[in-house]
């Protein structure tokens, strides 16, 4: 599917994620134009992340996840005040790395969604390292 098509189908529904965080947006979430600044999306989904990936992290003891990509697409504003539902899913593993999908709802609608991968590195060395067999097994039943 091309980018063009993907950006005309239909908004994911929150239901087609498996896990879901939610949080208060906050009046200094704003921007002079009064939504939801853009950056903050970006926090958003990190809470989102790290609401699932620490559990992983047990299991790959002496680690750390870093983004190494992160790709938001803008569908609707979100506004103050309210909550935002940030719905996550675990999509593939490679060797060293997670992709990630996400998307944020206000009120039932879609207000953006994103792609993220993480890298497992080594906490030491700061180098990435490979997925045991065990944290493979935690991913495939997630995913």
């Amino acid at each position: 599917m091309s980018r063009a098509e993907s950006s005309r189908a239909a908004p994911p529904r929150p239901e087609d994620f498996r896990f879901r965080a939610s949080e208060k947006i906050r009046y200094a979430d704003q921007d002079p134009q009064g939504h939801v600044n853009n950056v903050v999306f970006a926090t958003y989904l990190e809470i989102g992340r790290t609401s699932i990936l620490p559990a992983l992290l047990e299991i790959e003891e002496g680690a750390a996840f870093v983004v190494a990509r992160l790709a938001i697409d803008y569908l609707t504003e979100l506004a103050f005040p309210g909550e935002v539902l940030i719905c996550t899913r675990l999509v593939s593993a490679g060797r060293t790395s997670l992709n990630i999908e996400q998307a944020l709802f206000q009120s039932g609608h879609c207000a953006a969604t994103a792609l993220s991968v993480v890298v497992l590195v080594e906490r030491a060395s700061r180098r990435p390292r490979s997925l045991s067999q065990a944290g493979r097994e935690w991913i495939s039943a997630r995913s």
